[in-house]
């Protein structure tokens, strides 16, 4: 499920200005606290057998984050739905199924993109579980490239960029041969951001789903 991996390819012209983002990255973990954005999904299924134009599903919502380890993505459009991590458990809701799944934080978030914004402290860290690199400048941004260590995940390669010190692009390939591309805007800061946003009960009624 490729937004539980967060939860989640931009066409990229190469340019020689080769910008530190691992160096972005690293003041952005001890510098910024949390915030709050709105977001676009843009995920690209592989092509199957005579398709000659690939399958994509646009999404778009809110995401808040307080560090560490918290998190929330609302998605609004095409269906409502919430992911919302309160540090101990990361919750799923499927509004229009009226269903809540519920795993253990730290089981499932390791070697994910959501380390990489809202879990991660500093790059030793973060090292632990992804070999991380800067990437050459494109369009305005400054990349990395993050590659989990552990490669039996369905996580296969995540790429971030950077604009101004603010997280922009969030690029996710899994090993189903799906590609997600969040674009982050308007961001807000952490004064913005409530704790209470992190706090989850099932509704009543709802099916929950202790995998």
């Amino acid at each position: 499920m490729i937004k539980i991996f967060l939860a989640l390819s931009l066409a990229l012209t190469s340019v020689v200005v080769h910008a530190d983002g691992l160096k972005t990255l690293e003041t952005f973990l001890r510098d910024v606290t949390g915030g709050q954005a709105r977001f676009t999904q843009v995920v690209t299924s592989p092509l199957r057998a005579g398709e000659t134009q690939a399958r994509t599903k646009t999404s778009t919502g809110t995401f808040e984050f307080l560090r560490p380890n918290r998190f929330r993505f609302d998605y609004n459009n095409p269906f409502p739905q919430a992911i919302v991590a309160d540090g101990q458990t990361l919750w799923l809701h499927d509004v229009d199924l009226n269903q809540v799944t519920a795993r253990r934080q730290q089981d499932v978030l390791g070697s994910t993109p959501a380390a990489l914004i809202a879990s991660g402290t500093d790059l030793k860290a973060l090292g632990e579980s992804f070999e991380l690199k800067s990437a050459p400048s494109a369009q305005g941004l400054d990349w990395i490239d993050a590659k989990p260590r552990q490669q039996n995940g369905q996580l296969q390669r995540v790429r971030v960029g950077w604009r101004q010190g603010q997280l922009a692009v969030l690029e996710i390939a899994d090993s189903l041969g799906q590609r997600s591309v969040l674009t982050f805007t308007e961001w807000q800061p952490a004064s913005s951001v409530a704790t209470e946003r992190f706090r989850f009960t099932p509704p009543a009624g709802a099916d929950v789903i202790r995998p």
